[in-house]
């Protein structure tokens, strides 16, 4: 359940949209396989490695740009396939590209964003799941300011959709206390033509 102060027809949330065996064996398969990055970002002038791992995957034509950079997809590894075709099937979507970030432990983190970059178009649709660790992730409202928790569980699926990106901002913060790691995979469409 999500806090009600989230507006239905932004968010939903589906406690397990995968059992805990399947989540457990895709966040190795991932953890395991993929080929990770930590590229730079360009924060106040300077360059700085994220406070992550990343993967990015999708189409041939779903290059993707954020902070000053281009990234080229990776070819979808079976599992990723498969699970593409199920949020299509569920949400009537037509993802062709998925971001995969691997928090190591409570140190890693996401800092304040919305997914609003031009070629994801006006109110895209993101499905964001969860796989490892418990962590707290964080909604800004973008005018009122008012910030709203949600435990983002193992096997867990986020929809973030219509006007969310224009509304909120989102995070993941720095949890020191959590010593496991967490993968986050957020499914989006990418038109590479508005680069």
């Amino acid at each position: 359940m999500l806090p009600d102060e989230l507006p239905a027809d932004m968010f939903h949330y589906q406690l397990q949209a995968l059992s805990a065996d399947k989540a457990t064996q895709l966040y190795h398969y991932l953890r395991d396989n993929l080929a990770w990055q930590q590229p730079s970002i360009h924060v106040f002038g300077k360059w700085h490695p994220i406070p992550r791992l990343q993967a990015y995957i999708g189409d041939p034509d779903s290059a993707y740009e954020y902070s000053k950079q281009v990234f080229s997809p990776m070819p979808w590894p079976e599992p990723l396939a498969r699970m593409r075709e199920r949020l299509n099937n569920q949400l009537g979507c037509k993802f062709n590209a998925v971001l995969v970030n691997y928090y190591r432990n409570g140190l890693d983190s996401m800092g304040w964003h919305a997914d609003d970059e031009p070629e994801l178009g006006a109110q895209p649709t993101i499905a964001s799941l969860s796989l490892g660790a418990l962590r707290k992730f964080k909604l800004r409202h973008k005018h009122s300011r008012v910030v709203t928790d949600v435990p983002l569980r193992h096997g867990s699926l986020l929809i973030m959709k219509g006007q969310s990106q224009q509304h909120f901002e989102h995070s993941l913060p720095k949890q020191r206390k959590v010593t496991q790691g967490r993968i986050n995979l957020t499914f989006r469409h990418i038109d590479a033509s508005l680069l």
